[in-house]
């Protein structure tokens, strides 16, 4: 499992303990559907958990602040280790550490589940959650677990995604990344939002504790199968007595970025998306519960729209940009994402939510598939993680901000306006009135012209 590997062969080759391994051309590999089954399935936790952390949180107290914390802490190692986590991913072999991630997300999973089951008879059920009335004693002891929980799992995640992002090159042809990474996030959305999240209200209706021990099983398999994927490398990792000082490193990634004329302007503007994705999503249990009355089920429901426009997304992702351009394409992300959010703030009936979580998601898998697959392209592969981590430490960074946000902007228009309603729905009209000022400033910096540019001059560089 932490075999080394020796060698950088010619786009196309990678090597495995010195010897070459052509990658197919006209298929995606053996490989990749080993990487897409340990994605699939640690996903369907993800969707499992993205009802039960929530929920749970939401059992505990019913402030808007300490629910927006929760989804502050989530991201906040976004902005805090993603930059060191590309020096390591960079000095490390980067299968390796995509196992030990989730390993560490198996045990951390599993003690919230064992704890959680415990108290969960003093935990109200389901049919005590909707009314804004309602005061629920705080368990500051459970509160605290949930938060370093989420910490520690984002730690995790930074490590994983990161491992994983730079770990795609490897295994899959240049030729064939976008059809991959579109695959890959077809599947993620399927079990992430369409299937985990009713799953997961299912579980908590049963018991507040077993989602927990299911995620914790996915995690583990996820782990098994990233552990029978061969060694395989683009390039070796640096020898110990070669490393250079962490910070020159980190330095070295940094520069490149910043010196790019495109993923320069791009990692900031996915940094002031995710941070008003994030104004929204950190009080959506709150705004689902009292706004759109939904039962736990029906919570669940409204996420699969991000499902089926995630899987439209990944599969025609490629194909719309073929027919587009690049550029547009990411327009139409940007403006979309404003009429979307702006219009679920107006919504007060739960199928219409869905709906537009639906388009919203299918411009986001739209976005992904441009970006991420341009950055795979066109980074240098012994650059690859520390570049990744910078780009995704202003791209995921800004998270944690726009959650404490979506939060204050809650208390603050409770306090002036006496309307808990309009309270829940502001952080919906603010977030998609900024979208559309995205959309203008960033129009013009991501033109289909300055991505065929930098894809040209990394050909010329290779």
């Amino acid at each position: 499992m932490t075999g080394t590997t020796t060698g950088q062969g010619p786009e196309g080759e990678q090597t495995a303990g010195g010897a070459k391994v052509e990658l197919p051309k006209d298929r995606l590999g053996a490989n990749y559907f080993k990487l897409f089954g340990a994605s699939t399935i640690s996903n369907l936790g993800d969707g499992i958990g993205m009802i039960a952390y929530p929920w749970l949180a939401s059992a505990i107290t019913r402030n808007p602040l300490l629910i927006a914390l929760v989804a502050v802490v989530q991201r906040l190692p976004w902005l805090v280790f993603s930059l060191p986590a590309g020096v390591i991913t960079d000095r490390m072999n980067r299968r390796t550490l995509m196992v030990r991630a989730n390993v560490v997300r198996t045990a951390i999973t599993l003690f919230v589940a064992f704890v959680v089951l415990g108290r969960q008879d003093a935990l109200p059920g389901p049919d005590q959650m909707g009314e804004a009335a309602t005061v629920i004693t705080t368990d500051v002891g459970l509160y605290a677990l949930v938060l370093v929980a989420t910490l520690l799992l984002g730690v995790a995640e930074v490590f994983y995604d990161n491992a994983a992002q730079t770990f795609m090159p490897s295994i899959v042809h240049a030729d064939k990344l976008e059809k991959a990474n579109g695959r890959l996030w077809s599947a993620e959305m399927i079990t992430n939002t369409f299937a985990g999240p009713p799953l997961g209200a299912l579980l908590v209706a049963v018991s507040f504790s077993l989602p927990f021990y299911v995620d914790a099983a996915t995690f583990a398999v996820s782990a098994a199968l990233v552990a029978i994927i061969p060694n395989v490398s683009r390039s070796a990792p640096p020898k110990v007595e070669d490393r250079q000082h962490w910070w020159v490193e980190l330095k070295e990634g940094f520069t490149w970025l910043w010196r790019h004329e495109l993923l320069r302007p791009m990692a900031i503007i996915l940094g002031l998306l995710n941070a008003l994705g994030m104004m929204t999503f950190s009080v959506f249990v709150l705004f689902g519960q009292e706004v759109l009355n939904t039962s736990p089920t029906e919570f669940a429901l409204v996420t699969t729209g991000g499902a089926v426009g995630g899987v439209i997304g990944g599969w025609t992702a490629s194909n719309i940009a073929a027919r587009i351009g690049s550029g547009p394409s990411l327009w139409l992300t940007l403006s979309g994402s404003a009429v979307t959010t702006f219009a679920i703030g107006l919504m007060s009936w739960w199928p219409l939510v869905w709906l537009m979580f639906a388009i919203a998601m299918g411009l986001a898998v739209l976005w992904n598939v441009i970006t991420v697959s341009l950055r795979q392209t066109i980074i240098p592969d012994h650059l690859l993680g520390r570049v990744n981590s910078v780009y995704r430490f202003f791209g995921w960074g800004m998270m944690p901000v726009g959650s404490i946000l979506g939060g204050l902007i809650v208390v603050v228009t409770e306090l002036l306006s006496d309307s808990r309603d309009l309270a829940l729905r502001m952080p919906f009209f603010v977030a998609g009135a900024l979208y559309l000022v995205v959309f203008l400033v960033a129009a013009p910096k991501l033109t289909t012209a300055k991505i065929e540019a930098a894809r040209a001059e990394s050909t010329a560089d290779a």
